[in-house]
């Protein structure tokens, strides 16, 4: 089972082409890799796999999972974490476990993580903490919980900024926006250096972000080389390790003198739209294999692919 939320929930607008184009990558690429794929949906109906008409997504979700070999829940970080411990009770989870979701979604503790484990990341707060910033820092305003970059403002701080309940508020980390995607493994089978990797590197992605009063993502360019890839692998790859990740994950940095780690997704990301035009292998198999044991060391990626937001409606 593979279950996109905005595809499962209804959801319209941006979400819902963003979640049917990611939809459709896995669906392709597991039915590619030799397995069958079923899928909840509230109506819209897919070219690959077996569509199922819900009109409750998370007992569809419920449902489905315990009928299936194993199952994997795209959907807004908040939710997820609930969603994949359906997923978990009922067979095998290909995505990260839940409590790894749930770290992930909360920004202060994701943060609060991986600053501890020495990795760069931007100094952050909530209402009520001592205050860390200085008059006329760019300061960026994002909810706590939640991937969605609608609600994300950018301003200077003053005297009079407040952090709004439910927000974080975290310094502004000028340098080049970029993502890497990799699929971690099952770090529970014994591994040595003839064996599988625990990490695999998929690509480093430019994202296309616009910056004003708000911070939007408007799409960007997958696979892109910046000479300094294996710097951002690592400290990609250190972040999901901290957390807990498994499965795909995308991690958003901002490379400057370092890679500053923003997020941790802990789920297919809309890079996988262009992962899946450029690389040879079968995203569907990397992840099942993240799973199940044989990652190979290496993929492999021919080409840059560009998309935007508008891309997804053709």
């Amino acid at each position: 089972m593979v279950a996109e939320y905005a595809v499962g929930a209804g959801e319209g607008g941006t979400i819902l082409l963003e979640g049917r184009a990611m939809l459709d990558v896995l669906a392709k690429s597991f039915i590619a890799a030799g397995h069958k794929v079923v899928y909840p949906t509230s109506g819209p109906v897919l070219p690959a796999g077996t569509a199922v008409k819900t009109n409750d997504f998370d007992r569809s979700v419920e449902e489905l999972s315990a009928q299936c070999d194993a199952a994997l829940v795209v959907a807004p970080d908040e939710l997820l974490g609930d969603l994949t411990e359906i997923v978990e009770e009922n067979t095998v989870n290909l995505g990260c476990p839940s409590g790894s979701v749930r770290l992930c979604a909360d920004k202060l503790k994701c943060t609060r993580i991986l600053e501890n484990e020495g990795i760069k990341v931007p100094a952050t707060i909530i209402s009520g903490e001592p205050n860390v910033f200085s008059l006329g820092d760019r300061v960026v305003l994002k909810p706590r919980w939640g991937c969605a970059s609608e609600d994300t403002t950018l301003t200077r701080y003053s005297c009079a900024t407040m952090i709004p309940e439910g927000f974080v508020a975290t310094r502004y980390i000028e340098g080049e926006h970029l993502s890497a995607s990799l699929v971690v493994g099952n770090d529970t089978q014994s591994r040595s250096q003839f064996q599988s990797p625990l990490a695999l590197p998929l690509t480093v992605n430019r994202q296309n972000i616009s910056i004003g009063s708000k911070i939007k993502y408007n799409g960007g360019t997958v696979g892109v080389d910046t000479g300094r890839n294996q710097e951002l692998f690592r400290a990609a790859q250190r972040s999901a390790e901290a957390l807990g990740c498994r499965g795909y994950v995308g991690v958003d940095i901002v490379l400057a003198d370092k890679p500053w780690v923003i997020d941790v997704n802990p789920r297919p990301t809309t890079s996988i739209i262009g992962i899946s035009k450029i690389m040879e292998e079968e995203l569907g198999e990397l992840i099942l294999k993240a799973h199940y044991g044989d990652l190979p060391f290496s993929v492999n990626i021919t080409n840059e692919y560009n998309f935007t937001k508008a891309d997804l409606t053709q």
